[in-house]
């Protein structure tokens, strides 16, 4: 009789750890497509700002560009245009951030990085541990008595 319900409570350990296992798994795949999600969330957020800005500036730029000239034409002073130089700098890289393959180049080179120069990722004292975060809790806490 022992032998019949020791068998059926391993059984019953048995199913309820494999029960336990998928639960957690599935747990886990929730948690990375819910970052994965906010992670393509943020990333569009930063592409339509770097968009609508692009707007902003491009008026800006033109107008500066057109302002630019008409005073180097007026004054027979090319120098004048020199303000230009730097401002289509920053317009072809928000360009490029906004319509172009610029989140590609960096997508790329990141996946670079990550295969072939991985120990510049390499946290200073290396990755932390539990031991590690209750030190620190235990220095800062007011209120933890040692056992």
């Amino acid at each position: 009789m022992g032998f019949v319900f020791s068998k059926s409570m391993n059984d019953s350990l048995k199913a309820q750890q494999e029960f336990m296992l998928m639960n957690s798994r599935i747990q886990l795949e929730r948690q990375l497509l819910m970052q994965n999600q906010m992670r393509e969330r943020q990333t569009a957020m930063q592409i339509a700002w770097t968009r609508e800005f692009l707007k902003y500036f491009g008026t800006f730029f033109g107008l500066a560009a057109a302002g630019l000239t008409a005073g180097a034409i007026k004054k027979k002073n090319p120098g004048v245009l020199l303000p230009i130089v730097p401002l289509s700098f920053i317009f072809a890289y928000q360009y490029d951030m906004g319509y172009g393959t610029l989140l590609q180049r960096i997508k790329g080179e990141a996946e670079n990085i990550l295969d072939t120069q991985s120990t510049l990722l390499e946290l200073p004292k290396g990755p932390l541990t539990y031991e590690d975060l209750e030190k620190i809790r235990r220095s800062q806490s007011k209120f933890f008595i040692e056992k």
